[in-house]
């Protein structure tokens, strides 16, 4: 689905924790360069390879990927991509989520105190698919973060693209905006649930308080469509919206 121009919205199907769901990875393109922001799951190479290729975007011409965070459903298919992709590819990230990334250090979610959460929260079927993930996860290729980025830096491609520091998801979580379109590629900060734009979902976070004061950054900037990594595409009053749930996550 192309949400502007030179930038398309992937729909991929997927099963997380035991739920049929979609995510949405962003490509960002000119004629120099294609951007990839979040790669899915393991095993997600074919359908991103599909729907790329539906948006006139093959995938052998990915120059980088940005990583939104480190968590698995973003992570997992990267080195899928990587080993596709018949030219080195840049691999950027937050640089406090390069060790998580690079298997310096474990996935927070899948470190013991992580670990222990989900399980005692999830069902039977849901166990057994987060007890895969996580054998995924321990035997994932690492792969290097060629760049580490801080929030405030532009990166100069497809027209300039913003990095927008929101920790709190994870230290190093990321959204993009992309200043030629006015698009917020938002990872997991925000999320279309319910048919309306929400803030981060409760029990999803490395440090909750501070994952909904993070979008008091993001409501500094004029937007006009949101890309939520669950849930998709909102551009309804897009801005309003996000100084609403700003103020709202300051009341938290």
């Amino acid at each position: 689905m192309n949400v502007a121009d030179g930038v398309a919205v992937l729909e991929l199907p997927m099963k997380l924790m035991g739920f049929d769901t979609v995510i949405y990875p962003t490509v960002i393109w000119d004629d120099e360069d294609v951007v990839l922001v979040d790669a899915g799951l393991p095993g997600s190479l074919p359908y991103l390879t599909e729907r790329m290729d539906e948006a006139g975007i093959p995938l052998a011409r990915v120059t980088r990927v940005v990583l939104t965070h480190q968590d698995m459903d973003h992570i997992g298919g990267l080195d899928g991509v990587l080993q596709a992709v018949p030219h080195p590819v840049e691999v950027i990230a937050h640089e406090a989520e390069a060790p998580y990334i690079q298997g310096d250090k474990p996935l927070l979610r899948m470190h013991d105190d992580g670990r222990a959460a989900m399980l005692a929260a999830a069902g039977e079927e849901q166990r057994r698919e987060m007890f895969k993930l996580m054998e995924a996860a321990k035997n994932r290729e690492k792969v290097s973060v060629d760049r580490v980025v801080r929030g405030g830096e532009v990166l100069p491609y497809c027209g300039g693209i913003t990095v927008v520091h929101t920790p709190g998801h994870t230290p190093g979580h990321i959204c993009l905006y992309l200043n030629q379109t006015k698009v917020l590629v938002c990872g997991d900060e925000l999320e279309v649930l319910d048919g309306a734009l929400a803030g981060p979902r409760p029990g999803l976070s490395a440090d909750e308080p501070l994952a909904y004061r993070s979008i008091g950054v993001l409501a500094r900037y004029d937007v006009d469509t949101a890309v939520c990594y669950h849930g998709g595409v909102w551009r309804e009053d897009t801005s309003r919206r996000i100084h609403e749930l700003a103020q709202e996550g300051e009341l938290r």
